[in-house]
């Protein structure tokens, strides 16, 4: 049974929006997870299927490559 996501970060979208980073336990192992979460009608946010979950051990390739796209909009 997976955990409750342990939220990290967050940021809003757009008013009905936010992106969390948060990192997840499923079957004993963890994840990175980045996600959109929705506003719904009960006015709680909940996760949408529009997201990356990806294992720890990649974690240093998703961070490379923030970086570089980092350092090409820095070239704009």
């Amino acid at each position: 049974m997976a955990k409750e996501p342990q939220t990290v970060h967050s940021f809003p979208k757009n008013p009905l929006e936010e992106v969390r980073s948060s990192i997840t336990v499923f079957k004993g192992k963890q994840y990175v997870d980045l996600r959109i979460y929705y506003k719904g009608d009960d006015g709680e946010y909940h996760p949408s299927k529009k997201g990356l979950t990806i294992s720890v051990e990649l974690f240093s390739e998703l961070e490379a490559g923030v970086q570089k796209l980092k350092e090409a909009l820095e070239e704009l």
